[in-house]
């Protein structure tokens, strides 16, 4: 018994700091956490999709949150920060918001990383500019200088003349301003409309009063998008942990593995659905020889791969989608195909997430676009973000990677 203590304290002094390290508390955002949608054209425009907002941990539809008549994450001036996989790519101030559909889109004004750090760079240099001295005037011996006094400037305006003694003040109007309304109506009229736009992004709305944008905007849109369109995920939110990115870096052998798997998985989901299709739109009969059903094999076109460490735990999660056929099926149907794994201690693959649809049934199945890792609720951990697309129209979902299951943290109604 003597020589079980020891040991037992030996073991808890070595697993000690691994329970210290898993049980330190993360940094958790207080909210209001807003999440949108960038998409950013080649013309260096820019307009901004409201996905959710974050309120006391619970997620509400940023499209409609505190709508008077625009929601609180379009408030003008509030300022998002695209994301590319948890890497910052610049900042979006919005600048007004325009109803299409019934859904709310915000115009604004994009600055990349690199135009930010040009601006630094800029401010640096103009500021060491002023900073410099005047070069002394060349020859003869140095000249001291007295500060001019009050009494050597010269009057502007002629001297008034004393009040007679025992006179009384004169009398102000009533509708004249007096000296304390003269200073404050001019302190009021030089500070700015709106703070300066803050290096971080923060969340905030202002009365209707306070802003010198139009808030909302009817008719075409004045800024179009041109050219290909990026869609970044965008963070506006004063509190919660940095980002941090999400990518987990693998050599080209081990990702072109990673890759064989997934399309054979992918391909394998495509194959059980056409298979069902198949069987429901057959009668029910004992097959023969003659009428065995011919062998189906999809091929799988427009294949993205994306794998993250979300949780920087060096376990990996993979995300790809695809679009498939199946040329010698009897329907032929545009498939399309999301499938969501992780890797394990030993190197499989364990399925988390499929999800496979074809363009005539968008009915009952919704299609699924990934499109990126983002921490939505600001605890510093990656969640997925997708847009599901279905006959009743598009809504976003927010997913967090638990164990062998997608846990939502939020799902978008259909509509827009």
């Amino acid at each position: 018994m003597i020589a079980v203590i020891p040991a037992l304290v030996f073991t808890l002094a070595v697993w000690a700091p691994g329970f210290a390290q898993y049980a330190k508390r993360r940094q958790v955002s207080k909210g209001p956490r807003a999440l949108g949608l960038l998409e950013l054209a080649a013309n260096g425009k820019a307009h901004l999709l409201p996905v959710t907002i974050m309120i006391d941990g619970k997620f509400y539809d940023a499209g409609a949150y505190k709508a008077n008549p625009v929601p609180m994450a379009l408030d003008p001036e509030t300022v998002y920060q695209g994301l590319k996989s948890g890497v910052s790519q610049g900042l979006f101030t919005v600048s007004g918001a325009l109803s299409e559909q019934g859904s709310w889109v915000a115009d604004g004004k994009w600055r990349s990383t690199a135009d930010i750090q040009a601006d630094k760079a800029r401010a640096k240099a103009e500021s060491a500019k002023k900073a410099q001295k005047a070069p002394e005037e060349a020859g003869g011996p140095p000249k001291l200088r007295r500060a001019q006094q009050a009494s050597d400037r010269p009057s502007s305006a002629p001297p008034q003349p004393a009040p007679p003694p025992n006179s009384a003040p004169p009398a102000t109007p009533k509708d004249s301003p007096s000296a304390s309304d003269a200073g404050n109506a001019a302190s009021t009229s030089n500070a700015p409309a709106f703070p300066k736009a803050p290096e971080a992004p923060v969340l905030r709305h202002r009365a209707p009063s306070e802003s010198p944008h139009e808030q909302t905007k009817s008719g075409t849109d004045e800024h179009p998008l041109k050219g290909p369109i990026q869609l970044l995920p965008a963070i506006s939110d004063s509190d919660g942990a940095e980002p941090r990115p999400y990518t987990y870096q693998l050599k080209p052998e081990e990702e072109q593995k990673f890759l064989k798997t997934m399309t054979s998985m992918a391909a394998d989901e495509v194959k059980a659905r056409a298979t069902q299709l198949l069987a429901e739109s057959e009668p029910v009969a004992k097959p023969t020889r003659k009428s065995a059903r011919p062998a189906l094999f999809p091929q799988l076109q427009d294949v993205q791969m994306h794998i993250f460490d979300l949780t920087s735990s060096n376990e990996p999660v993979l995300v790809l989608t695809a679009n498939a056929t199946i040329p010698n099926a009897r329907i032929a149907l545009q498939y399309t195909i999301a499938l969501v794994t992780r890797e394990d201690i030993y190197g499989e693959l364990h399925k988390v997430f499929a999800q496979t649809t074809d363009n005539l049934h968008l009915d009952v199945i919704p299609r699924y676009e990934f499109i990126d890792a983002v921490d939505a609720d600001g605890d510093g951990r990656g969640e997925l973000l997708f847009r599901r697309t279905q006959d009743s129209g598009s809504a976003f979902n927010i997913y967090a990677v638990i164990g062998d299951r997608l846990w939502p943290l939020f799902e978008g109604k259909p509509g827009r």
